[in-house]
């Protein structure tokens, strides 16, 4: 029997912007086969979990310190994934890592966006500013971003999407972040989390 709509959860970290643009193409028809019905957050802060509540998305705080170690702390995150019967997990500015009997227990069931064209400036260590001053500092006239599954290796998923963005001479790191989110993250992250709703609904 085929379902309606594919059930996705995201887990973040932070601000959430991510998130917010899954929301939104959710909200204008862009994603039509997934609906985001949990957010998982690794920091109590996280004002991802204010964006998910005011759209009426049930959120739950798992904290590794509170854990006990990584394996307690994918436990808790798996029951939860598994109680709320999600198809696809999407990584959205998530800032742990996830061992290798956790990826392969989701096989190609978790996506992640990458602010960069992998395999450029990618992998351990890059995340954040970090990626888009190593793009600075290299020099390269054009930048973006990837959609890819997660695997056990940092950024070392099959690609799924990418997009990509112009670098302009008198660029910060901080203007190249936004346009890389504006131009490309925000758009091939809810394009990616559609194809593959549709796809898991389709089989």
């Amino acid at each position: 029997m085929r379902k309606n709509k594919a059930r996705v959860a995201v887990l973040v970290s932070g601000g959430g912007t991510n998130l917010q643009a899954i929301i939104d193409a959710q909200k204008n028809g862009v994603i039509r086969h997934g609906e985001v019905r949990l957010v998982i957050a690794n920091k109590a802060d996280a004002y991802a979990l204010t964006r998910a509540r005011n759209a009426g998305i049930p959120t739950l705080t798992v904290l590794k310190k509170e854990c006990g170690g990584q394996r307690e702390f994918e436990e808790k995150i798996a029951a939860a994934l598994e109680m709320h019967q999600i198809d696809l997990i999407v990584l959205a500015g998530f800032m742990a890592i996830l061992s290798k009997d956790f990826t392969g227990r989701f096989e190609r069931k978790i996506i992640n966006v990458h602010p960069s064209l992998i395999p450029s400036f990618c992998g351990a260590g890059f995340y954040g500013l970090r990626v888009h001053e190593a793009a600075l500092a290299k020099g390269v006239k054009v930048t973006g971003a990837t959609v890819h599954f997660v695997n056990e290796i940092p950024d070392g998923g099959e690609i799924i999407l990418q997009k990509a963005v112009k670098v302009y001479p008198h660029d910060t790191p901080q203007k190249l972040q936004l346009r890389v989110m504006k131009q490309a993250e925000w758009k091939i992250l809810p394009a990616a989390v559609e194809m593959l709703s549709a796809k898991i609904i389709a089989e």
